[in-house]
């Protein structure tokens, strides 16, 4: 049987970073992030949806999305973000399936889902573990300021919008501390693999 492991973290934790380490035990990824950006390609169901429910507006010239605008209207609206969530993830789960299930039917001993929300969209069914990237809230506040190029209260404010991370690792499986080095990271990841029968 494959072990799925379900990796999230907070914006700004690095749960990208360690999503990338994967590749050096060759162990297949499936990216939330990237399938939500799938989803909404031209043609896809969830495109022509969100075009019906929130007008052509939203298009660029060449027929694609603007994530951004889109992202502009449902950010302060509650009712129209809990409809563009309707739209859009039930289309995301299908496809992490899909892909997961893929991976393992190739003979994948293991396979990581790399979901930002895993817990809060409840989708830990998904998955047999869990690892959570762990970082301080002021090295979180700091890392997002530069990143994003974020002054400090619209960066809190992205930060206060997720569960907190603090939250997160009381609920994982493993916690790794992402507040150091990469090598740091790299290690504990490899520990983790390790104790559970992985590598």
């Amino acid at each position: 049987m494959a072990l799925i492991i379900g990796l999230t973290g907070s914006i700004a934790s690095g749960k990208s970073t360690v999503s990338l380490m994967f590749d050096e035990f060759r162990i297949p990824v499936v990216d939330a992030d990237k399938i939500a950006r799938e989803v909404v390609y031209p043609g896809e169901e969830a495109y022509n949806k969100i075009i019906e429910t929130f007008g052509t507006h939203l298009l660029r010239e060449d027929k694609t999305l603007n994530r951004k605008k889109l992202g502009e209207i449902v950010f302060d609206d509650q009712e129209k973000l809990e409809t563009l969530n309707q739209i859009v993830h039930p289309a995301i789960r299908k496809r992490i399936i899909e892909k997961r299930d893929g991976f393992v039917q190739e003979g994948a001993s293991c396979v990581v889902l790399d979901i930002p929300l895993l817990f809060e969209s409840n989708l830990t069914n998904f998955v047999d573990k869990t690892i959570v990237v762990y970082v301080d809230e002021n090295v979180q506040l700091q890392r997002l300021m530069e990143r994003d190029e974020f002054g400090e209260s619209e960066a809190l404010k992205r930060i206060k919008s997720q569960m907190p991370v603090k939250e997160k690792a009381k609920l994982a499986d493993a916690v790794i501390n992402n507040n150091s080095s990469k090598t740091a990271t790299f290690e504990q990841l490899e520990d983790i693999l390790r104790k559970w029968d992985v590598i």
